[in-house]
């Protein structure tokens, strides 16, 4: 029976399109569902910030009435721009193993995009870098992040037969947690006082929300003029929407704020108990009691997980990274943790990577940009 491909035109069609995977993934003891309300929020073009400067189409792949498939087309205007490129990219990528089906939507994104002037297709990406990205091309047998993706090992033969090539790879570190604090750590108080820096002690979260507008920006001009692949400024009207998403849920004890004497964040850090067990536990849904799961996963954990980290560049080189550890460090002791798991980082940036180098740390999970022309 033939592929046939249909855009989602309907919310009805919508919710198909993110819960595909809940049927493709049944029973699969590592694979973690997205939460619906966020998916709902980032792939609606009335809720996200980002179609500012994007444009996307989502399709779903059928065989008869059954839905064996799906992918998102994507152009981000202000990427090409920045990056002197005319690319499409395709996200949110799942399929049954068969070649006839993944080579439809891939087929599609690149029909799609070669219409809109596209001469390259890339991906799994997003709508930016704070969408999940980078097909996972070894550690199969590790649970995933909810704010990573996980897919089976089959997804890397079909796109590498589709004739997709490597363009950049991501690399996760896990890190053991000593209970005495690393030798570079001891030299936080020096930095402290060379520098003017201090820690900002938050007395609730209200307060760290305060400040969130000010942490993405830092976030901006910390990756602003640097390698980091396909990245673009987030907009204010993105910033405002991330705060709003993430910083409520996160514990103020696992965010750093480094400030400098002006009272200015120059460096930050946010991380998160895992909430990969208890999001599968949720299925991906905060109601009717979703939530309970989530809520324990963050008060009782021994997995953190490392989100985003952060220095503006004219204090890179001065420590910051050290006053940040130390916190993280103080912390994971304090709430009983037992490892972290680094976010994402690029395989080439030696800088962020030399981070690990004071812990026991070993590989985690490898993840990977493909690309090829249209």
């Amino acid at each position: 029976m033939n592929v046939e491909i249909k855009k989602v035109e309907k919310n009805s069609e919508l919710r198909k399109f993110i819960t595909f995977p809940e049927k493709l993934y049944k029973n699969h003891p590592l694979w973690v569902p997205a939460l619906l309300s966020d998916e709902l929020n980032t792939l609606k073009k009335t809720k996200n910030p980002a179609f500012e400067f994007c444009e996307a189409d989502y399709f779903l792949a059928y065989r008869g009435k059954e839905i064996v498939g799906r992918v998102a087309a994507i152009i981000n205007h202000k990427a090409n721009k920045d990056w002197n490129e005319v690319t499409v990219r395709f996200g949110w990528i799942d399929f049954i193993d068969d070649y006839e089906v993944s080579e439809a939507l891939i087929d599609t994104v690149a029909k799609w995009g070669k219409a809109k002037g596209a001469t390259r297709i890339k991906g799994p990406l997003g709508f930016s870098d704070m969408d999940k990205e980078g097909l996972m091309v070894d550690g199969f047998d590790k649970i995933q992040s909810i704010t990573c993706i996980y897919n089976y090992p089959y997804y890397v033969v079909h796109l590498e037969r589709l004739g997709f090539v490597k363009d950049i790879d991501w690399t996760q570190q896990i890190l053991g947690v000593p209970e005495l604090s690393p030798d570079t750590l001891r030299y936080a108080e020096l930095i402290e006082k060379r520098y003017g820096f201090h820690i900002f002690k938050a007395k609730n979260n209200k307060e760290l929300e305060a400040k969130g507008e000010e942490i993405f920006n830092v976030l901006n001009d910390a990756w602003k003029g640097s390698s980091l692949y396909e990245f673009t400024r987030l907009s204010e009207a993105q910033i405002k929407a991330y705060v709003k998403q993430y910083l409520p849920m996160v514990n103020k004890d696992f965010i750093c704020l480094v400030m400098n004497k002006e009272e200015k964040v120059v460096g930050f850090s946010i991380c998160v108990p895992s909430l990969s067990y208890a999001m599968r536990k949720a299925k991906g849904r905060l109601f009717p009691f979703g939530f309970i799961h989530l809520l324990k996963a963050l008060r009782k954990n021994d997995l953190l997980e490392a989100y985003m980290i952060g220095t503006l560049p004219e204090y890179q080189g001065k420590g910051v990274a050290i006053l940040i550890f130390k916190h993280i460090h103080e912390n994971a002791i304090k709430y009983g943790m037992k490892k972290m798991i680094t976010n994402p980082q690029m395989e080439t940036n030696r800088k962020v990577q030399s981070l690990w180098d004071s812990y026991e740390h070993e590989h985690y999970v490898r993840r990977r940009s493909y690309t090829k022309g249209i």
